[in-house]
């Protein structure tokens, strides 16, 4: 038994009753039903410290390719919640109606709120509208959000200021919750990126969570990580309550429009997406892709190395599907086009619809320097999918989706001796447990809620890669719920006995 604290394993009996973990140690009686885990780890269930599937969990609560994984927990929101502040609590008695597999949590964007109170263009907000923003955060906080998120290195989300995101931020620290944020840059301006994080929760009193930490930078690799760790560690020092996931890939998985200077969505999507119809506005565009760094925005094109580096993952366009799969230099070739042109014009025909592309942008040094600190969690930057072996409810082709977890295990603990078992579970266990104030969970002890695995070492391995990324995990046979056997011999069994979580104030 691994008790998900970071401490060696022992063996013992695991009894459980109802909801609860009722007895660990050698147990002589017999139970309503045993499950013999001879020779394989009995753990914590997993929490998924950066999911998305606020959305499709209302369409399918069954979360397998989670559930096959390990994943008991899950906590979205990097986008916010799929319903506006006031709603909250209706959106999570319809997931508690509905039923879930898995537990759920999830942070409120502060983007929705400014959205919601001045729409999606560039500029400030006035006093007023600060301060209706405000209201709408404390909300969703009341309600039950584990904090604000915000995703910075895309409009509208861009176009926040730091000072406005303190203020924000105060909302949630009133709470203990946290300051969860996808970085306004993860490529040349990384470590300022992460500046800005520290110092919003510094002045705000919020706890920090850096989403999907990563140098995704070519020209940056072996040097950006090691000063973005030492940033982050500078803040631990000082007492600053900052921490970070990571997902075992290097490729990014997101939109096109990572490929577009932000500044083209001042007036909002639809206007960005009339601008790069313009062929004399989408020649000087081209011009700032090609200056990089210099047009002062988070070009992934550059972070790439070019255009060799960025894939097609998903056009939502059927003429364009034979183009899957294939880097914009191969797919330019084809069309006869300049990849740019062959990108945007995908992303374009796409629209409303949101085209994805898999970035080769990291390094397996730096994941492997990164996953070793003992501040990193492990959040797959994925949804649940509606069925096994579909896309998930992104409809982003990557392989984190169904291999994360199991990734962390076969790869980083038995092939590459990276990490110990005892301290990759803590990292999947009471380490995000604690991050989140969720005191009964992430750890086996009496007394707390039976969220328990049950793996093979051996066998545990992630399927999914980049040409088959719907290919399921395998390796844990058990899986258990509160209390509710829901994984079986490795198949769904069909319960939903997953719980929704609400923080602090929403309790």
């Amino acid at each position: 038994m691994l008790d998900g604290a970071g401490n060696p394993w022992v063996y013992a009996d695991v009894g459980i009753k109802g909801d609860r973990i009722a007895k660990i140690g050698r147990i002589t009686a017999s139970g309503a039903r045993e499950i013999d885990a001879t020779g394989k780890y009995v753990a914590p269930g997993f929490i998924d410290m950066m999911d998305q599937s606020g959305e499709v969990l209302l369409k399918n609560g069954a979360a397998e390719n989670k559930l096959r994984m390990g994943v008991t927990t899950l906590i979205a929101g990097e986008g916010g919640t799929p319903v506006p502040a006031r709603r909250i609590p209706q959106y999570f008695d319809d997931l508690a109606r509905r039923g879930i597999a898995v537990n759920f949590g999830t942070y409120y964007s502060a983007t929705q709120a400014r959205v919601q109170v001045m729409g999606d263009a560039a500029g400030a907000p006035t006093p007023a509208q600060l301060d209706r923003m405000r209201a709408l955060v404390d909300i969703a906080m009341k309600a039950g959000a584990f904090g604000i998120s915000t995703a910075l290195m895309y409009p509208p989300d861009s176009f926040q200021l730091t000072e406005d995101l303190i203020a924000l931020a105060k909302m949630s620290a009133q709470c203990g919750g946290l300051y969860a944020t996808h970085l306004r840059d993860e490529s040349a301006q990384l470590v300022q990126a992460i500046n800005e994080a520290i110092r919003i929760g510094e002045e705000s009193g919020a706890k920090v969570e850096i989403f999907h930490l990563k140098a995704a930078y070519a020209p940056g690799w072996g040097k950006l990580m090691p000063e973005a760790i030492a940033s982050i560690s500078a803040a631990r020092a000082r007492g600053l309550d900052i921490a970070a996931d990571i997902y075992p890939y290097a490729a990014a998985g997101t939109g096109l429009e990572g490929t577009v200077p932000a500044h083209v969505f001042a007036q909002g999507t639809e206007a960005a997406m009339a601008k790069l119809r313009d062929p004399v506005l989408r020649a000087r565009l081209k011009q700032e892709v090609a200056a990089g760094t210099q047009s002062g925005w988070s070009n992934l094109v550059e972070a790439a190395g070019g255009w060799e580096n960025i894939v097609l993952a998903n056009s939502h366009d059927a003429g364009n599907a034979r183009f899957h799969g294939r880097n914009f230099v191969e797919i330019g070739a084809m069309l006869q086009k300049d990849p740019t042109d062959a990108a945007w014009d995908i992303m374009v025909e796409a629209f409303p619809d949101r085209a994805f592309a898999l970035y080769f942008v990291m390094n397996e040094g730096d994941i492997e320097a990164a996953i070793k600190q003992p501040s990193i969690s492990i959040g797959s930057d994925a949804a649940a999918t509606q069925a096994l072996g579909e896309l998930d409810g992104m409809g982003l082709p990557h392989p984190r989706s169904y291999g994360t977890f199991a990734r962390v295990l076969a790869e980083y603990v038995r092939n590459r001796k990276i990490l110990s078992l005892e301290d990759a579970v803590r990292k999947m266990t009471s380490w995000p447990a604690q991050r989140l104030s969720l005191a009964d969970r992430g750890v086996l002890r009496e007394g707390l809620r039976a969220d328990v695995i049950i793996f093979d070492l051996d066998e545990i391995r992630d399927h999914a890669d980049w040409a088959r990324p719907t290919r399921p995990a395998t390796g844990v046979d058990h899986v258990i719920v509160n209390g509710v056997l829901t994984l079986e011999k490795g198949r769904h069994t069909g319960a939903r006995s997953g719980m929704v979580l609400r923080h602090a104030c929403g309790v």
